[in-house]
């Protein structure tokens, strides 16, 4: 079996700083041995709360990998937090810009480089009344189609819990639980050596989150909306 990952400074110094903050909830992880102990792959996960980034990197280095995000680029800029985001090898996404296409580049070479990068497709944490993700952008297809590396969804629930800034709510206690679940990697044989086109991209990304969306179910034991309560700005 392979050892851990080995992150440097930077990682170190995020997982001081986020382990103690997964101790404010339980922990629950579901299939975490589908995350490859080594190797390239690409995590498509739900975004819920402002807390998601620390829970879901402790929750990767526990399986032994040192996780890439994919995040705003606003993040790269913020003080203290900026230094660790990029010191720790995350990507920085600078949406409709001229720079929008060196992100993709960047997450490229980490999954070729053996990396696991971890996606938010959603693009910022969902404003659906009840947690269920909104429609995505499609640059999760892109990145997925682009590289031969697994491409695995991944749900978490139980942070919008305990921090919702948007609805200015912090509950400590009771402690609440915070389950991640794993699913299997998503075979996307049928897309690979097509066009990147729109209608294909927009299949793909529908695909992806809909298998994130179907483990958020298994997790909270409901049924989704039938359609994605909220569009996207723009693909």
């Amino acid at each position: 079996m392979a050892g851990r990952e080995k992150g440097g400074f930077w990682v170190g110094t995020a997982a001081a700083l986020f382990y103690p903050v997964t101790y404010l909830g339980r922990r629950v992880y579901r299939g975490g041995e589908r995350i490859p102990r080594e190797g390239g792959a690409l995590l498509v996960m739900n975004h819920v709360s402002h807390m998601d980034p620390a829970v879901d990197a402790v929750f990767v280095h526990r399986q032994k990998r040192v996780p890439r995000f994919l995040g705003k680029d606003s993040l790269a800029t913020t003080p203290v937090f900026g230094k660790i985001f990029l010191g720790a090898g995350s990507i920085p996404v600078y949406r409709g810009s001229s720079n929008a296409g060196d992100s993709l580049r960047a997450a490229y070479q980490a999954l070729r480089d053996g990396k696991v990068v971890v996606i938010y497709p959603e693009g910022t944490i969902t404003k659906d009344p009840n947690g269920w993700p909104k429609r995505s952008y499609t640059g999760v297809a892109r990145l997925a189609l682009g590289t031969d590396a697994p491409v695995i969804p991944i749900a978490r629930w139980g942070t919008n819990e305990i921090l919702d800034f948007y609805r200015k709510k912090i509950r400590f206690f009771p402690r609440k639980t915070i389950t991640h679940s794993v699913g299997e990697p998503i075979d996307l044989s049928a897309y690979r050596g097509k066009e990147p086109s729109a209608p294909v991209l927009r299949e793909v990304t529908e695909l992806l989150m809909d298998r994130v969306t179907d483990l958020l179910a298994e997790i909270r034991g409901e049924q989704p909306p039938v359609k994605k309560p909220e569009p996207a700005d723009g693909d």
